[in-house]
């Protein structure tokens, strides 16, 4: 699997704040959803009604043992420029695949040491890419992005947190979602695996 990482965290870069709202939907349904408390909350979500492997990817992100939370996620196929983005990444002709999948989901660690310091969370990225290069998925890619959050869930913290994007190709556009699927559930395991544990 391709993997990278990169920062977003200058002035200018927006942050990820933690309960969030979208004031664009009057309905109030678009909102931080708290997993951990209330996992059976995953049936609100419809970006997981129309895609069952998001819904794997949060249970197990949100469950008890996992070293990270969610905040926020989607997924969608890819339209033309990002296709030929990762078309040209991962060294594939158009012919040979014309349909790509993607997601997103934004990550806080648990852990307010490694939250809270930037030097640690490079440290983790580097460890994730490291770890996941070698998985099994020649048709996907994982992209890390760093960003500074803000998370008031029991008291203001400030610190970072992850945004991943996994997103795959396909000779169809149900070849491309179901690479996509494999490559997400690959990131998800090796994100709980003690492989990245810190400390």
């Amino acid at each position: 699997m391709l993997s990278d990482w990169s920062a977003e965290c200058s002035s200018d870069d927006p942050v990820l704040v933690v309960p969030w709202s979208d004031p664009s939907d009057p309905s109030g349904n678009r909102r931080f959803i708290d997993l951990r408390e209330n996992p059976y909350d995953l049936d609100h979500l419809p970006e997981v009604e129309q895609h069952p492997p998001l819904m794997h990817a949060l249970r197990a992100l949100n469950a008890s043992r996992s070293p990270v939370f969610t905040a926020k996620c989607d997924a969608w196929p890819l339209d033309a420029e990002p296709l030929d983005d990762l078309r040209q990444n991962l060294d594939v002709t158009a012919d040979e695949a014309p349909a790509g999948f993607g997601s997103y989901i934004d990550i806080v660690w648990r852990d307010r040491s490694l939250f809270a310091s930037y030097h640690q969370m490079e440290q983790m990225m580097h460890r994730l890419t490291r770890h996941s290069s070698p998985l099994d998925h020649s048709l996907a890619m994982l992209d890390c992005v760093i960003r500074p959050a803000l998370v008031d869930l029991t008291g203001p913290q400030e610190g970072f947190a992850v945004s991943l994007y996994i997103k795959a190709l396909g000779h169809d556009s149900q070849t491309a979602e179901q690479n996509w699927a494999s490559a997400l559930d690959a990131v998800v395991a090796l994100l709980r695996s003690k492989d990245l544990a810190f400390g």
